[in-house]
């Protein structure tokens, strides 16, 4: 009897000469490919069936399927603008029937006394460039606002739409073009570059803007989450920061139902940005408690806060592709526009926010924005007790890292084994493995992990680690694996202890 494990070559064939198997058991080499979900409404332009994910074809693909100036073109147009490679997928949403939308206006009042150009930053970003209106000395405040309807209407990918006030003339009122509360994160400002962009308003004249308010009732993400099926996303963009939205999502990757749990194994983690002064973020953040989401805090910029999450996410994305383990900081954002410098967390505001589970940033003296700790929002454990074990990302990419590689070896290697005890005599090459061979197998792939940096210190692994055939149930193996995950370079403290 030949104990060469066949899988499909019979025992008994007598015909001759040559038959051959392909077994790539040995072989398995393959690389992770990590999709992206992008979660976005659309308008009654795009063409997306709302709740169905669809793949993306890049930025004017989502310009067709959601509509030009929704949420879900623009943020996909600020998440390529980090990550132009990677597969992404849409997660189209309609606007909810019972929504409102946000309003705001732009009123104007005087005689310019000079000639100049308003610059009228309409939820913009690096992307989106403000709407410049030319302004003469013989402008009245009539004359400039319907100047500014036209011009705001004329720039298709703008958020919202615009009207001349029907009483009030000298005044514009905006509207989001997608309903719910995503549209009150729509800012509305003049000369946001100042002097140093050449930007000020015409002498003369007065500019009142009503921020943008009372957008109410986002989507519901149940229906759509479940229409998700078993297709895996390792970076899930959320537009919304409202308790119920981010719970949803909580759920979807929750570790005992959702995709961390060991019967779906799909893993995942969501992006979400929040606008906020320090005592705002500090209230939402201590609010939360999740190690698959994490959220990163800003004060006024002139950025909305679902493009901010859009932007963020994509540059994580990349990194967390080429590496799980490097630190994200000094990670440069490519859209956003950086808060003004009096409304910029301090770095003490900024350590607090990083124990109240709210994700930091710091900016260049070019204004560009780069990522200082991207942290989960866990912060205790089941007793309600402070407990750091999941606070960094990188650490929860390493684990999803690790886990589908360990599967790759088991379900490559030992696919169809008969399982012996240790000690067992048998053949070479006979199809039986044993726990001491998955004990073997799992050093050197620990080991391989390590010569990788991934994980660390491989002797103290196999040392720990158990590798037994289960007591009641003859036909498994359990396993304990205590690894360790390698660390990142985040702090680098001196004493510079001097002498003259």
């Amino acid at each position: 009897m030949s104990t060469v494990p066949f899988n499909t070559i019979p025992a008994n064939l007598r015909v001759p000469l040559f038959h051959a198997e392909v077994d790539n058991s040995q072989a398995n080499s393959g690389q992770q490919n990590q999709r992206t979900l992008v979660i976005g409404q659309i308008t009654s332009s795009g063409t997306a069936a709302a709740g169905v994910p669809v793949i993306s074809q890049g930025v004017s693909d989502a310009i067709a399927l959601g509509g030009p100036g929704s949420m879900l073109a623009l943020m996909t147009a600020a998440y390529r603008a980090s990550d132009n490679f990677g597969e992404v997928w849409y997660l189209p949403l309609a606007d909810d029937g019972a929504a409102t939308a946000a309003a705001g206006s732009v009123a104007f009042a005087g005689a310019p006394t000079e000639a100049g150009t308003l610059s009228v930053y309409i939820g913009a970003s690096k992307l989106l460039p403000p709407v410049r209106v030319p302004v003469a000395t013989t402008d009245t405040p009539d004359t400039i606002a319907t100047a500014l309807a036209a011009a705001i209407n004329a720039a298709t990918n703008l958020p919202v739409t615009a009207a001349v006030d029907g009483t009030t003339l000298s005044k514009v009122n905006v509207t989001a073009k997608n309903k719910g509360e995503a549209g009150n994160d729509i800012d509305l400002r003049l000369n946001y570059q100042g002097s140093a962009g050449n930007e000020a308003t015409p002498a003369g004249i007065t500019v009142t803007i009503v921020a943008m308010s009372a957008g109410a009732t986002n989507p519901s993400l149940t229906t759509p989450l479940a229409n998700l099926g078993d297709q895996p996303f390792d970076f899930i963009v959320c537009p919304y920061t409202d308790t119920t939205s981010l719970d949803a999502l909580k759920a979807l990757l929750n570790d005992q139902t959702g995709r961390w749990s060991w019967t779906s194994q799909q893993y995942g983690h969501v992006f979400a940005a929040y606008r906020g002064t320090l005592s705002a973020q500090t209230t939402f953040g201590l609010a939360r408690n999740n190690q698959h989401e994490s959220i990163l805090g800003f004060n006024d910029s002139p950025t909305p806060n679902w493009i901010w999450a859009a932007d963020y996410a994509g540059a994580c994305a990349v990194a967390l592709r080429a590496d799980p383990g490097r630190p994200m900081q000094t990670l440069a954002l490519s859209t956003t526009y950086a808060p003004p410098i009096a409304s910029r967390f301090t770095l003490s505001e900024r350590n607090t926010l990083l124990f109240d589970g709210i994700s930091t940033f710091t900016v260049a003296q070019d204004g560009t924005v780069a990522l200082e700790n991207v942290i989960t929002s866990y912060q205790k454990n089941a007793f309600g007790q402070p407990d750091d074990s999941y606070l960094q990302i990188e650490t929860m990419f390493l684990l999803m890292y690790v886990l589908r590689d360990l599967m790759g070896v088991i379900t490559s290697k030992f696919p169809r084994m008969k399982l012996a005890a240790d000690g067992t005599r048998f053949a070479p090459g006979s199809a039986i493995v044993t726990p001491a061979i998955i004990r073997a197998n799992l050093i050197a792939e620990f080991q391989q992990l390590e010569y990788q940096g991934y994980v660390q210190d491989s002797q103290a692994f196999a040392q720990g680690l158990i590798v037994q055939q289960n007591a009641t149930n003859p036909n498994r193996v359990d396993v304990l694996w205590p690894g360790t995950l390698i660390n990142q370079l985040r702090v680098f403290a001196l004493l510079l202890q001097f002498r003259l």
